[in-house]
């Protein structure tokens, strides 16, 4: 049977996806404060909702006054239907109106345990845990997923569930779990799933640039909603320019509203952190990535990576922005190595 997917349609519709230790509620914040272009905001997974009412939704991530409800959606990581019933309880009573279940991370501590990618292989939990939440849940309920864990096979079997089940949204990865990050999208794969999916459909995977993106949208030709991830990090203007939103006032440049936004980022997470020295180690993973933009990534890098305390960090990604030029290319296939080796070292 063939499912015309109903995603399609001309206006382009772009989502920031869910960055464990990255995107939390502050980076959210202030992005949307100096970027254009996200119609759409995932938090960083939550889990171990184990009762009513649960500590671990007691926090700045998911209070009302410091999200956008009406963009932002709550994500959860869990194989257990009465745990995504609580979390979509919860979630309702601080006036969000959909969750998103995390059937994509692709970590191996997580994949063993047959939660993220690592449920993919195990159609019939899935179909179990789908049937339990049946007309149970608060909320809208989205799932983001990969084509599999071992194999990109593994999606034909969990599509019949999916659309057995009033999903709002599918977000596919077009990788296998075991990839993590690795290698190309299976762009074959993904492009065979489009017209078996019955919930709308949202490509995720390497949307890096201008280029890519007109590449993506020439395959596939019922998709118009893309979730970014490491490509908006390493270039915050990726959103805008895919629109082509000019947001650069007169007077200023790509590099100024860049310099403005980390700077406030960070004062925010000292802040709220009361100056715990846990904010180095979050602006690092973000620095990881935005340093792919400017001209010597590596220099970026030797100078952020080894700061210790407040004032070093200052005072390197002063000399950062002060010294090195930025070009705004931003992430690549290629740059996706040398993460991986920095991250090894």
């Amino acid at each position: 049977m063939q499912i015309q997917n109903p995603s399609a349609s001309e206006e382009m519709h772009l989502q920031l996806g869910p960055f464990q230790g990255i995107t939390d509620v502050y980076f959210r914040q202030v992005y949307m404060k100096y970027f254009e272009g996200i119609d759409k905001l995932f938090t960083p997974f939550f889990s171990g909702i184990h009762k009513e009412n649960s500590k671990n939704l007691r926090n700045d991530e998911i209070k009302p006054a410091l999200n956008n409800l009406s963009i932002t959606v709550p994500q959860l990581l869990s194989n257990d239907a009465e745990e995504i019933i609580r979390f979509s309880s919860q979630c309702s009573a601080l006036g969000y109106n959909e969750i998103n279940l995390n059937m994509g991370c692709p970590y191996p501590l997580v994949a063993k345990k047959k939660r993220g990618s690592g449920l993919l292989p195990y159609p019939n939990m899935v179909q179990s845990m789908l049937e339990k939440l049946e007309g149970r849940l608060s909320t809208k309920f989205s799932i983001k997923c990969r084509l599999g864990y071992h194999s990109p096979d593994e999606i034909d079997e969990l599509i019949p569930l999916f659309n057995n089940f009033d999903l709002s949204e599918l977000i596919i990865h077009a990788r296998i779990g075991k990839q993590l990050y690795k290698g190309v999208p299976d762009f074959d794969r993904f492009k065979a799933v489009i017209s078996q999916t019955k919930a709308p459909l949202v490509y995720n995977g390497d949307v890096f640039s201008l280029h890519n993106l007109a590449e993506y949208q020439a395959k596939f030709e019922f998709i118009s909603s893309w979730m970014l991830g490491r490509g908006l990090l390493a270039d915050p203007f990726l959103p805008s320019d895919l629109k082509k939103i000019e947001i650069v006032e007169k007077n200023e440049t790509r590099k100024d509203k860049v310099r403005l936004f980390m700077n406030e980022l960070y004062q925010l997470r000292r802040e709220t952190s009361k100056d715990n020295l846990s904010v180095l180690g979050r602006m690092k993973e973000l620095w990881s990535y935005l340093r792919f933009s400017f001209d010597e990534p590596q220099t970026v890098w030797r100078l952020v990576r080894k700061v210790k305390n407040f004032p070093e960090y200052e005072s390197a990604t002063d000399e950062v922005f002060n010294e090195l030029h930025w070009l705004g290319t931003g992430y690549t296939r290629k740059n996706e190595s040398q993460l991986i080796e920095d991250q090894q070292d």
